[in-house]
């Protein structure tokens, strides 16, 4: 899940009753913790910060990160502990064994499967399906990663350990633990070292993906492959080692730690600040909302390892700040075009500070998927959508001599072909006019009703297709471009645009099921933006899994329209609430 850079929507102190609940969620969740351990978890007066984050597959987490270490994630409602506080409280979840070498396909993604588990004499912990797990090395105890058990302990054992064990959701050196001080496991010796010393892997198995780990019964290969997860952390060592700038002397570093933790904040901001009108504003973006400059822009410049928090700076605010760089820099120019929202409406490109800004070196671009993938970028293309019809049970002795059974999807071209054939094979086609068809007693099955059944003996052909037509079931292909066609029953999920009323008679725009169109509600959230200068919010669609409604502020549904329409080539007929748009007002 976090095997790839995340993007971080907004990072706030945690409130006291917030702060409550979440011991209460860790107690109910983690009984193994005692008070004593929730209090050093948690503790009262030390700040603790909620981090909202979308990982690059889009899914909403939320991090809870104290001392700058995220201590526990949170992923559709459920509480996860990360590697740090595993290394603390390392009894906290049942843990699977499995070899060192295995733990680099784990970083990289990939699920611990059965063949890779080592199992102990006293046997593999006690699971059920969906149960949180961690995941430990041979000869040591600190775990390295976290997940959920594919099946239970029960259907492993019945499986013969093969098959996937624990779907991994985070693991040592992912980017959520690249999030925090980057720290290495600590080294936990097993109490019961036969338990690890008796495990045997199968060759022929690890040849297929599952596991790719030699047989390590002998304790000379049992050292070599614990060494294999202390060479790990030192080559970790060495790359941030050589990331880190070369400095004259001990005297810089001192000179730096010296300083508060205020003034640090200070000196990222302006940093932040500085590098987000350099590199990501655009005159064509002005007047740029602030909420929207802070979150879009300067959350992005924002260096690898660290996380912007203007509570912490001497500024407190953002307001307080920008007008701090408007008075006393000349940089911007903010107003209130509307009331209680400001908005930077111009840009000083030409002052001396911002020209002589430079990027940091240690600045790592986030990159998105397709540049991760080597891909190049692909403009949007709408799918292209194809009502299909599904032979239904009382109709599948009509299509009998075509050989279709039930389900098969058709077009309704092909539905057509197979009823006039079906009728000139039987020579149902009326002897004196061709325009109708006489009803034999399939065509009375399948398409008449029981009050029908002695009074209709003969049907037009148009009557007889659309009949057909209603009685199968409803069904769609959809065709994205490069890609294989999908089919799926039901009509076509439409894109549906809704006005709501808020407190104070606020209206919010409310933009649902553009999953079903490819379309990224993300990327739709910042191009709203951008183009209507509204603050947009991404939320959990109701009653949908893994769905996401974009909510934006105002009545928005013209902006939209044309977004979709114009833009992305949305067919109309699949946007529902385009008659909600704002009137025109009156001539005086």
């Amino acid at each position: 899940m976090f095997a790839k850079a995340f993007r971080v929507k907004s990072n706030t102190v945690i409130k006291g009753s917030d702060r409550r609940k979440l011991k209460a969620d860790i107690s109910a969740t983690f009984p193994s913790l005692s008070a004593e351990d929730l209090n050093e978890l948690i503790p009262n007066k030390v700040e603790l910060n909620i981090v909202k984050i979308y990982t690059h597959k889009g899914d909403a987490v939320i991090l809870y990160v104290l001392h700058k270490k995220p201590i526990f994630f949170q992923l559709e409602k459920r509480l996860f502990p990360t590697v740090y506080t595993l290394w603390q409280y390392p009894a906290m979840l049942p843990a699977f064994v499995t070899w060192p070498p295995v733990m680099q396909k784990l970083a990289g993604g990939a699920d611990l499967m059965l063949p890779g588990v080592v199992v102990p004499p006293d046997g593999l912990p006690e699971v059920d399906k969906g149960d949180c797990c961690a995941v430990t090395l041979v000869m040591n105890r600190a775990p390295v990663a976290v997940g959920t058990a594919a099946v239970s302990c029960a259907e492993m054992r019945n499986s013969g350990m093969k098959g996937k064990g624990v779907n991994i959701l985070h693991t040592y050196m992912d980017q959520l633990w690249a999030f925090g001080d980057k720290s290495c496991p600590p080294v936990m010796p097993v109490t019961n070292t036969s338990a690890q010393m008796e495990g045997e892997m199968d060759e022929e198995e690890c040849d297929k993906e599952e596991c790719e780990v030699k047989d390590s019964s002998h304790p000379a290969q049992m050292e070599t492959s614990c060494q294999s997860m202390q060479e790990l952390s030192l080559d970790e060592h060495e790359v941030l080692k050589q990331d880190e700038p070369v400095k004259e002397g001990e005297d810089t570093n001192e000179e730096e730690d010296s300083r508060s933790p205020q003034e640090q904040m200070d000196e990222l901001l302006l940093q932040c600040f500085l590098h987000a009108l350099k590199t990501k504003v655009k005159k064509s973006q002005l007047p740029l909302l602030t909420g929207t400059f802070l979150a879009n822009h300067m959350m992005s410049c924002c260096p690898k390892g660290k996380y912007l928090d203007i509570k912490k700076s001497s500024y407190k605010k953002l307001s307080k700040f920008l007008h701090c760089m408007q008075k006393e820099h000349s940089l911007i120019q903010v107003k209130e075009l509307c009331k209680g929202v400001d908005s930077i409406v111009e840009v000083d490109w030409r002052n001396p500070e911002l020209l002589s800004f430079s990027i940091p070196e240690d600045f790592e671009p986030e990159k998105k998927p397709e540049e991760e993938s080597g891909a190049s970028e692909v403009q949007y293309q709408p799918p292209e959508i194809t009502p299909l019809y599904g032979v239904s049970a009382r109709l599948e002795p009509l299509f009998q001599d075509a050989q279709k059974k039930k389900g098969t999807p058709l077009k309704a071209s092909e539905v057509r072909n197979i009823i006039t054939e079906y009728v000139k094979k039987n020579d149902l086609v009326h002897e004196i006019n061709k325009n109708y068809v006489n009803i034999n007693p399939t065509l009375c099955d399948c398409l008449l009703e029981k009050s029908e059944y002695h009074e209709v003996e003969m049907m037009k052909w148009d009557e007889l297709f659309s009949r057909t037509l209603i009685k199968m079931q409803a069904c769609h292909e959809i065709l994205f471009p490069g890609q294989p066609p999908v089919v799926k029953k039901g009509q076509m999920e439409p894109i549906d645009i809704t006005v709501a009323s808020r407190g104070s008679n606020k209206k919010v725009t409310i933009i649902k099921n553009l999953e079903s169109f490819g379309l990224d509600p993300a990327m739709i959230a910042d191009t709203l933006q951008h183009q209507v200068q509204a603050s947009c919010v991404l939320q959990e669609c109701p009653g949908a899994k893994n769905r996401v409604l974009v909510q934006v502020q105002g009545n928005q549904v013209q902006q939209i329209s044309k977004l979709l329409l114009d833009q992305y080539k949305i067919p109309r007929k699949y946007v529902l609430g385009l008659d909600k748009a704002p009137k025109a007002g009156k001539k005086k």
